[in-house]
């Protein structure tokens, strides 16, 4: 799950981070108000979308010479007109593909007074098993580029869960962003502040990007961004409250309501099958055969007919779907309840695509009497390649 900008400063705000003053508005009209109970003169004018790239993104709205997502105002009325050019519109950047996200929020933020950018984030670092700082001196909006093109200047402080942030830590993240004087005082209790901030509410991604050494020589958390692992997020009711539906595809809204891992993809053949790594496995080679998956959908181990049902239901309301492979191997989930939940789905939403289905293990045979009496127009595979071969087909005839 992922949050907006602003949320994510004021949760820092509670560990004691420090992050400007600002104010989140929803219509162009709240922009006066907001600028003028911030100090100022410069306000900085930011779309909140669940993507990054937003200073160089592009409103589809405005044309390419317009300014980007993310706009220095200085004066309370440029930033009002500021507001009311990027509300509403769609900002298209990097990370939002061609679509775009249409930015119904602004976040307007005191300016600051920059001297250096860097880049901080914390993530799991599986190849140690441990929460890990990653840092740069190159902060701000190219920091990809700087992964890309010059790696060495990426630096990697992985901590010990039994001591937390010591010190000795500090030290080596402080020498990596070549911190000194004040900034090098503060980062002696923000580090620790967001390690903790990480771990308290079991996120998967803090990004500080960037993390700003100020004019006066402090730190300050100039923009966050944070996502939480999904597993956890029923310990914690605060960040489920801050959830923003419109972000999100409707259709994984949906799956995320009945515990089916889905994602939605940009291909033609919709997948449901039972286990990740048979999913992954089964999305491989629809590629193989020259077609893309247009979902990642696992309905799980122990799914019922009414799961079943569900997630065929949210792999059908998907317009580019073309066809439909269902692969299950049943161990703990067994091929009838499959059988069932696919031909409940079918009589209630109809069938407009080819539906391919292969079903192996426990009540295998059960499972393919119930397809093979239902009267329906579905196709039975022996394997997976035999499987993929005919959906494909389908797909092309």
């Amino acid at each position: 799950m992922n949050i907006h900008e602003y949320q994510a400063k004021a949760l820092l705000k509670t560990f004691g981070a420090p992050v400007a003053e600002g104010v989140a508005i929803f219509s162009a009209d709240e922009a006066e108000a907001a600028a003028k109970s911030l100090p100022g003169p410069l306000y900085v004018v930011k779309s909140q979308i669940h993507a990054g790239g937003r200073g160089k993104g592009k409103f589809k709205e405005l044309g390419p010479d317009a300014k980007g997502g993310v706009r220095l105002a200085f004066s309370i009325d440029e930033a009002k007109a500021h507001a009311k050019e990027m509300m509403g519109n769609t900002l298209v950047t990097a990370q939002t593909g061609e679509a775009g996200k249409q930015v119904n929020r602004l976040y307007i933020e005191d300016g600051a007074d920059i001297a250096r950018e860097l880049y901080l984030s914390l993530l799991v670092d599986r190849s140690v098993g441990r929460v890990a700082f990653v840092v740069s001196t190159e902060g701000g909006m190219d920091i990809e580029a700087v992964a890309h093109d010059t790696p060495e200047k990426i630096h990697t402080i992985a901590i010990d869960p039994e001591t937390g942030v010591t010190a000795a830590d500090v030290a080596a993240i402080s020498k990596a962003l070549e911190l000194s004087g004040a900034a090098a005082e503060d980062a002696k209790s923000l580090f620790p502040i967001l390690y903790k901030a990480f771990n308290e509410k079991d996120m998967a991604l803090l990004e500080v990007n960037p993390l700003i050494v100020m004019k006066n020589d402090h730190l300050r958390v100039l923009d966050a961004k944070m996502s939480f692992d999904g597993n956890a997020i029923f310990r914690h009711d605060d960040v489920k409250a801050l959830r923003d539906e419109t972000e999100e595809d409707a259709k994984e809204i949906e799956a995320s309501k009945w515990d089916l891992a889905y994602v939605a993809l940009d291909g033609n053949i919709g997948c449901m099958v039972n286990g990740a790594g048979l999913a992954m496995a089964t999305m491989d080679i629809i590629k193989l055969y020259g077609k893309e998956p247009a979902n990642f959908c696992d309905v799980g181990g122990g799914a019922g007919k009414e799961k079943v049902a569900a997630a065929f239901k949210i792999i059908t309301a998907d317009p580019k779907v073309e066809g439909i492979l269902v692969n299950i191997f049943g161990g703990i989930m067994k091929c009838d309840v499959i059988a069932e939940g696919v031909v409940a789905a079918v009589q209630e939403v109809g069938l407009k695509v080819p539906l391919v289905v292969r079903l192996e293990g426990t009540n295998v045979e059960l499972g393919k009497k119930i397809l093979n009496e239902s009267g329906l127009a579905i196709t039975a595979a022996d394997d997976l390649d035999d499987a993929a071969k005919k959906i494909v087909a389908a797909i092309n005839a």
